[in-house]
Order: C-alpha cells, then structure tokens, then sequence
C-alpha cells in the first residue's frame, strides 16, 4: 500500500514544497470556468484573462515537478478547454500533446434552448516522448452487438475474438455518478472511481507517486490506496480535506 499526503492548502504552496522531477503522474479535475457557486467552492468566472492569471502559474509549476516520463491529464468542460489547449502547448510543448479525451456521460437535463452539454473534456500531455503507457491494462468488454458481428464474420477463421478492445479517446462506458449511487459523498462535482483507475492504470507503474492538486472529494487519494501508488495531493476547502480523510482511513 503506497504513502497518501492529503493537505488543505492553496495548491500553488504545496507545489513550491515538491522538488523538480518528482511526480509520475498528475490528474486534476480542474475549475471548469463556469463562474458558479458551488457548495464548497467558488469557480472561476469564464474570462480568458482570468483563466490564464490563475492556471499559467499553476501548469508551470506542474511541468517542473513532473518526471521526464510522466504525464498529466487535466479535465475541463467546452468553456475553457480552447484557452487551456493554448496554455498547455505554451507551458508542455505542442509536440507533447497526446489526446483530447472526450468522457461522455448521461445525467443531466435536457437543452431547451441549445444541444444539452454531455461531456467533459480531459487533455492529456506528456514531459517527453518517452513516458509510461499501457494501453493493454485498459481494455474494456466490446458490446454484445459488437461481439455478435464479429463472430459472424469469422466464423469460418481460425483466429479467436478478443472480447475486449482497445480504449480510443471517446469513453462513453464510464457513466457520471447519479445521486443514488453507493459512491457518492455529496460533494457537487464528484468524480467516479472508475474514471480514475482507468487513468491511473494507463499512465503510472505500482508504486508511482501521483499527485492530484485539485482534489475535491480525494477520488484520485482512494483509488491510488486501493491500486498500491503513492499519492500526494490538496485541495483549499476545509471539507474537502475532511471528506479525503475518511476516504483514506488511518493510512495517510
């Protein structure tokens, strides 16, 4: 079981602490731009001027503490990904940029007015081009429909069907949690745990260090504990940092 450090901090102060080259991997669900209040937190306002002010500083401490094999997953909604795209070329390197992710889900209401907003986005860069990847330890069940039309086609082969598939950039079989679902914390923005592993399979090794600066509920924190990586990460709301603690238990 790996090391858990849970702060309730400004994540820009507990970076300052992190030596250069230091994390593997870093996922952050960031501040979406929508300029709400949520309960635990006030999001930033939709202007670029402020979006840049408050993540430029952040993303380049984020490159410094990130090894040279490490890779970062930061995930956004339609407001600012174009701005953060923008800052991560700037900061990363346009050829280190991997993925545009698309996570697709299904609760929420109905547009009246505009198409209903059902995805977020996730933009994954790496340090170099050398970093970790196992795209294998990822795969997910193909449909029964999908199952059913390949063996159709070879039947006559003497090749045997894989009945998973490789993961592409649209994941829509991990699905937002619900307000029944056994997982939930009642924290507004709650990631699922599915979402996490996923991420932290493809891009870490056991035993990695993965930091997650903000942390929210601590999602990342428990499914580091349960997948054996070491994790540190914060977030500024006192609750958060109550809600992490439970998660984790003693071992933090």
């Amino acid at each position: 079981m790996g090391n858990l450090d849970l702060r309730c901090c400004d994540n820009l102060e507990l970076m300052s602490e992190i030596k250069d080259n230091t994390i593997d991997l870093i996922y952050c669900d960031i501040l979406y731009g929508t300029g709400r209040k949520f309960k635990d937190y006030q999001d930033l306002k939709p202007i670029r001027s402020e979006i840049e002010s408050h993540y430029i500083p952040r993303i380049k401490e984020m490159h410094r503490i990130l090894k040279s094999t490490g890779s970062i997953y930061l995930q956004m909604d339609t407001r600012i990904n174009h701005w953060m795209r923008c800052i991560m070329d700037d900061v990363f390197g346009y050829d280190n940029y991997r993925s545009e992710i698309v996570w697709r889900y299904h609760v929420g209401g109905k547009g009246k007015t505009n198409y209903s907003n059902k995805h977020d986005i996730i933009l994954y860069y790496t340090k170099s081009k050398n970093h970790i990847f196992h795209i294998s330890d990822i795969k997910v069940p193909r449909t029964k429909e999908v199952i059913r039309r390949i063996e159709s086609k070879i039947k006559n082969a003497t090749r045997s069907l894989d009945i998973k598939r490789v993961v592409d950039d649209v994941w829509d079989d991990i699905q937002a949690l619900n307000q029944m679902a056994k997982e939930r914390l009642k924290y507004d923005t709650q990631k699922p745990k599915e979402l996490l592993k996923r991420i932290i399979k493809a891009s870490s090794n056991e035993d990695d260090l993965v930091a997650d600066f903000y942390a929210g509920s601590f999602t990342t924190a428990e499914v580091c504990k349960e997948l054996n990586r070491n994790f540190i990460g914060c977030d500024i709301n006192p609750n958060a940092y109550e809600i992490g603690k439970k998660r984790v238990g003693k071992i933090f």
